[in-house]
């Protein structure tokens, strides 16, 4: 078993000890995690100080997950934009292959919270074959993101596999990778993972840190690892109430990862999942964490301000010009010239985000 298998096979997973561990309600912890699964890698249990950090908020059961807060299971229409279990058909020329159902730690904002980590959504390997086919059989396809679950969970030979049947698929351009192994998994990133990844150009992994606090030295080298491998990297980061929505954050953040050869490429909208009203910020708000954002970093360093319209419409910009008007329900004007209304509400409180002032 390699270290990183090791890893898993110690992740904490029991609700009683979690709750003993950082001083929650059992009983509340554990009935999230009868419905929304843990598990928290050794690696990321030193990274946790208190349950209201910023790595605690997001790994940590919260029992506002299970509040009803009006939000909806599926809002990207995953599911009805799902031809087979392994794939995601949204866009013509793209799709999501799903690799697996697991992740090395559960993060309470997941857009599939539905589903990843529940034993009854398992994914068997020959699913993701299937999804494989599907590609195949489709010419139109030219790019494949492969998401979960975490990909990086399946073994080098079950991705070794999946990619070189991958790569037989003449009308087959780009693949992308998507996992958080670096935040909390980063000996997941062996220098042999690394030279079966740079084997299969163009190749790109798209990273996923939330907080400065996650770029540790391991995962600085897990990314040392990967760039040398001749892979590019961009990172994903969600917009999140408690962890980064303030400017101070934001620029470490973003600076460091430059350093660091990542390519800050998206700041998410958080998607509006069903139990992660807690973690909501305004669009309103996100916009002017931007726009400071571009006055203190390199235009390199400022990722696209990214909203994923509800009911799998897609993915828009966010800019002051695409906005027709403010409120509760902010009114988006679209690429091909129609307008979109998305929620523009807050999380509990609307207090002004730390390091930000109105």
């Amino acid at each position: 078993m390699d270290a990183w298998q090791q890893s898993i096979a110690q992740s904490l997973s029991d609700p009683a000890t979690l709750a003993a561990r950082f001083g929650l309600d059992p009983a509340a912890v554990s009935k999230v995690a009868a419905r929304y699964p843990l598990r928290l890698t050794p690696h990321l249990l030193t990274l946790i100080e208190r349950p209201d950090d910023p790595l605690g908020r997001q790994f940590l059961p919260d029992p506002r997950e299970l509040a009803n807060d009006g939000l909806p299971d599926d809002p990207l229409a995953e599911n009805r934009l799902a031809p087979l279990p392994a794939i995601v058909h949204r866009y013509p020329s793209r799709v999501l292959l799903l690799a697996g159902n697991n992740c090395a730690a559960y993060c309470r904002f997941c857009t599939r919270k539905r589903r990843v980590g529940c034993a009854v959504f398992n994914l068997p390997f020959s699913e993701l074959l299937k999804g494989v086919d599907y590609i195949a059989g489709h010419a139109e396809i030219n790019e494949v993101i492969i998401s979960g679950g975490d990909p990086l969970l399946l073994s080098d030979d079950a991705l070794a596999e999946v990619l070189e049947r991958l790569r037989r698929i003449p009308h087959l351009g780009v693949l992308r990778i998507a996992t958080r192994t670096l935040t909390v998994l980063p000996e997941r990133i062996t220098p042999a993972l690394a030279t079966l990844l740079g084997r299969h150009a163009p190749l790109y992994l798209t990273t996923h840190f939330n907080h400065p606090r996650e770029l540790t030295a391991a995962a600085g080298e897990a990314c040392r690892r990967l760039a040398e491998a001749g892979i590019p990297l961009a990172n994903q980061t969600v917009l999140l109430r408690g962890v980064n929505d303030d400017i101070d954050t934001l620029v470490t953040l973003c600076d460091r990862l430059l350093r660091l050869r990542v390519r800050p490429y998206y700041l998410h909208q958080l998607d509006p999942v069903r139990g992660t009203g807690h973690f909501r910020v305004s669009i309103e708000r996100g916009l002017q964490l931007v726009g400071a954002l571009r006055e203190r970093v390199s235009g390199l360093a400022v990722p696209h301000y990214i909203l994923d319209l509800p009911g799998g419409r897609g993915k828009v910009a966010l800019t002051p010009e695409r906005i027709v008007s403010l409120g509760p329900a902010m009114v988006i004007r679209l690429a091909d010239g129609g307008t979109a209304e998305v929620p523009n509400d807050e999380g509990e409180s609307q207090a002004v985000p730390r390091g930000l002032s109105t």
